[in-house]
C-alpha cells in the first residue's frame, strides 16, 4: 500500500533500496500482481532473488461471514499464497453497516470462520492473521473479541492478531496482545481538522513528528510487552500515492519511528 502502482518486482526493489528484508503484498490493488495473474512461481521467485521474505498477502476479506463461497476463496487464497512463499494470510472482517447480525449472532459467526479457516490454513503451512478494524460500522472492532474467538475454538496455533495502529485508536481500545500479535500495520495521520471518531482511510499518511495517532507510544508499548514481529506500513492516502519519490518519504518515516522507539525493549 505504500506504493500501489508498483509492480510486485518494483516493490521489492524498492524494499532492497531501503534495507528492508520483507515486505506485505496484496490481492486487491488493479493491475499488479495478485489480481493480474502472475503465477505465485514468479512472485516467489523474484522475492528469492532479491533475499526478500513475503511477510503475508493482505487480504481475505468479510472473512468473518463465512460461507461455501467464502471458503472456496479463502482455500484459493491460502494456496496462491503458500505458492509464492507468504508466511501468512491477513484476514479482514466485515466492514459494513449493511452487515449487523444480532451481538450473538456476530460472535457465532466469528467463531465459526474460525473454526473453518483453521484447517484451510494449517494445509497450506500459513498463519492467519486476524485484524479488527475500528471503524463504527465494522463487525470485529476489538483484539480482545478477536482473541476471546480463538481461544474459544482452539486454534491459538493458527491465528494471531494484527495490530494496526491506525484501528486501534479509532477503536478506542486500549488493551494491548503483544504476546497474540504477528504483524503491526503503521500508518499516521496528520490533519488536526478531523476527530478521530471520523477518521477514515484517506486521512491514513506515513508517520512524521506531527502524528495524532502516537504511533510511538504504540510500537513501544508493544516491544516491551515483547512483541520483537514486523511492522509494516499502510498508508492509503492519495498524497502518499503519488509521492515522487516514495523511497525519501519511506525513509523519513521510518527515521521518526527508530529515533522514537530506539531505546524500547527490542
Amino acid at each position: 500500500m505504500v506504493a500501489p502502482r508498483l509492480s510486485h518486482a518494483a516493490l521489492f526493489d524498492l524494499a532492497v533500496r531501503l534495507g528492508i528484508p520483507a515486505v506485505e503484498i496484496r490481492n486487491d490493488l488493479d493491475g499488479v500482481a495478485i489480481t493480474d495473474g502472475t503465477p505465485a512461481a514468479t512472485v516467489r521467485a523474484d522475492a528469492e532473488a532479491r533475499g526478500l521474505t513475503i511477510l503475508s498477502i493482505n487480504a481475505l476479506q468479510r472473512f468473518n461471514d463465512w460461507s461455501d463461497a467464502r471458503a472456496a476463496e479463502a482455500e484459493a487464497l491460502a494456496a496462491y499464497a503458500a505458492a509464492a512463499g507468504a508466511r501468512a494470510l491477513v484476514l479482514c472482517p466485515v466492514n459494513d453497516p449493511a452487515f449487523a447480525p444480532p451481538e450473538a449472532a456476530r460472535l457465532d459467526g466469528l467463531r465459526t470462520a474460525l473454526r473453518g479457516l483453521a484447517p484451510i490454513l494449517k494445509a497450506a503451512g500459513l498463519v492467519g492473521l486476524v485484524e479488527p478494524l475500528g471503524f463504527p460500522e465494522c463487525s470485529l472492532r476489538l483484539k480482545a473479541e478477536a482473541v476471546a474467538a480463538i481461544d474459544a475454538v482452539g486454534a491459538g496455533d493458527v491465528f494471531r492478531l494484527v495490530h494496526d495502529t491506525f484501528h486501534h485508536r479509532v477503536a478506542g481500545e486500549t488493551a494491548l496482545f503483544p504476546d497474540r500479535t504477528g504483524l503491526v500495520h503503521v500508518s499516521g495521520v496528520t490533519d488536526p481538522s478531523v476527530a478521530i471518531a471520523d477518521l477514515r482511510d484517506a486521512h491514513r499518511v506515513l508517520v512524521d513528528a506531527a502524528d495524532r495517532l502516537d504511533n510511538v507510544g504504540q510500537i513501544r508499548a508493544l516491544r516491551a510487552g515483547g512483541y520483537a514481529g514486523p511492522f509494516s506500513f499502510e498508508p492509503f492516502a492519495a498524497s502518499v500515492h503519488a509521492s515522487a519519490d516514495i523511497a525519501a518519504d519511506l525513509g523519513r518515516s521510518i527515521a521518526v519511528l527508530d529515533a522514537g522507539t530506539r531505546d524500547a525493549a527490542a
